[in-house]
């Protein structure tokens, strides 16, 4: 097995261990290693230590950059010259379009129309001249089908925003960073959109947290993780409607399901008004802006639908939002009354 992925077809969508560990090295000069925050508010309200990685603060705004300078390094020479296509509901395409200016590499970022103007415009922005930038009617998975098609077509590298080993891997340093700071977690809980990020984690778990639970959290708007907790199988999701966590849509990996399956705790769903309620409290508390999907992990503390006992780390995967869409969300979140055996 060697170090580089053959084009369109990755060796494996599960990292190693040693895959996480290179992709550290790689990315400690390029990427911030975010800070590991307390939360007295969420301590006092959960009952246990509460500490959140704070990938908002990132390069970009997101986790997102990691996997994907990780994964456009490992391009190879025919890859670069015929220039890539990725789909991505606005982060993780401000890391392909930021690593395709810097190593010069033609890329096309198709988004959905949910793309919020902000993401749009960062992904502009970072590509430079070498970036097109394409919006698609339909959802996620209808941006991810047209990318797919441009990258068939004109015989370009496909990059999948979490379904790739390298991409996988620099998310997985999320989790090394976190276990490094806090070895002794009861539990660590993220967001669970394609996958690729609670794969790398899981995978950094295993060698420095065995004993930790790994709980994922998605937005009720998409059922697509929760469906295949229940069935035992990733099916496309067909019945998702518009959320605050947009990041999160689409339908989740079919080829990472099994691990995670293996690996996870457990999969949690909140509603809109909670993720509403966890932004304003990050704001309120910690003067974080924080978008819906990088929230939900939060709010699954404040439900109280996560068991929890001992310190808990909450990755906060981004704060790339729309200042009207925020604002209401803050408005939303501080109105709405204490749910029914919620926390706060």
């Amino acid at each position: 097995m060697t170090d580089r992925a053959p084009g369109l077809a990755p060796l494996a969508v599960v990292p190693t261990i040693a895959d996480i560990l290179r992709a550290r090295i790689f990315l400690a000069p390029r990427v911030r290693r975010t800070p590991l925050e307390p939360s007295p508010a969420l301590s006092e309200l959960v009952g246990v230590p509460v500490f959140l990685k704070c990938e908002n603060l990132q390069r970009c705004g997101s986790f997102k950059i990691r996997g994907s300078l990780y994964r456009m390094e490992h391009l190879s020479p025919e890859e670069r010259r015929r220039g890539v296509v990725t789909a991505s509901s606005g982060n993780h395409g401000q890391g392909v379009a930021l690593a395709a200016a810097t190593l010069g590499v033609a890329a096309t970022v198709v988004v959905p129309q949910s793309c919020p103007e902000t993401k749009r415009a960062a992904i502009r922005h970072r590509g430079k001249a070498w970036v097109e930038l394409r919006v698609t009617e339909g959802l996620y998975d209808d941006a991810e089908r047209e990318a797919h098609r441009l990258a068939e077509q004109e015989g370009r590298c496909y990059i999948s925003s979490f379904e790739d080993r390298f991409v996988a891997a620099g998310a997985g340093t999320v989790g090394w960073e976190i276990l490094e700071e806090e070895p002794a977690l009861g539990a660590l809980v993220s967001p669970l959109g394609g996958g690729g990020l609670l794969s790398g984690i899981a995978v950094a778990s295993r060698a420095l947290g065995p004993d930790m639970a790994l709980w994922g959290v998605t937005a009720r708007a998409n059922p697509c993780w929760a469906r295949a907790w229940d069935r035992g199988r990733m099916e496309p999701v067909e019945d998702e409607k518009e959320s605050l966590a947009e990041g999160l849509a689409g339908t989740g990996s079919r080829k990472l399901y099994p691990f995670l399956r293996e690996t996870l705790s457990g999969v949690r769903s909140v509603t809109e008004d909670d993720i509403a309620r966890a932004m304003a409290l990050l704001h309120r508390a910690h003067h974080l802006v924080v978008e819906g999907a990088g929230a939900v992990g939060v709010a699954a503390l404040l439900t109280g639908v996560i068991p929890l006992s001992g310190p808990v780390a909450v990755v906060l995967t981004g704060g790339n939002v729309d200042e009207e869409p925020f604002l209401e969300a803050l408005k939303r979140g501080t109105k709405r009354p204490r749910a029914e055996g919620g926390l706060a």
